[in-house]
């Protein structure tokens, strides 16, 4: 068994009979948008604008979960591309809203931690949340994974 699979199944063992798994999935692309949306929202040095403006601390964090996913499974990281890809579209279309984009995303943030405590409401409770929060990369890839399966591509 290779690391990708052991990290899914670990995943998928620490994730079976939820109390409410639509809320608690939910509340993973939550954490996962809003942390790269808080990421987003930081000031940057100028050499990155100079090379791009899309280019920050957000958009860095994504480039990098894209290469781990690259590196942990082809059929992920192609997986996983659109997801990253709408991420950045949505947080660039968000970083021009009135509202700031950082308030948005901690806002977002603390719903979904809430969704995640709620998803795990008596199989660990706040040490499962902080558990989730340190997995939240991996997390969106264990659902793909799942459909891949359903679906018989090769993870």
């Amino acid at each position: 068994m290779n690391e990708t699979d052991r990290w899914l199944r670990e995943y998928g063992e620490n994730h079976a009979n939820m109390g409410y798994p639509v809320v608690y999935w939910a509340a993973v692309a939550g954490t996962a948008i809003a942390t790269v949306g808080m990421l987003w929202a930081l000031p940057v040095p100028a050499a990155f604008t100079a090379i791009s403006p899309v280019l920050n601390w957000g958009s860095a964090y994504l480039m990098a979960a894209v290469i781990y996913y690259f590196i942990i499974s082809l059929s992920l990281a192609i997986g996983m591309l659109p997801f990253a890809t709408g991420l950045a579209v949505l947080l660039q279309w968000l970083s021009q809203a009135t509202l700031p984009l950082g308030m948005l995303a901690a806002g977002l943030f603390a719903l979904s931690v809430a969704g995640l405590w709620l998803g795990q409401l008596g199989r660990g409770g706040v040490r499962a949340v902080f558990g989730d929060i340190q997995l939240m990369m991996i997390a969106p890839a264990w659902l793909l994974a799942n459909l891949y399966r359903r679906l018989g591509i090769p993870v």
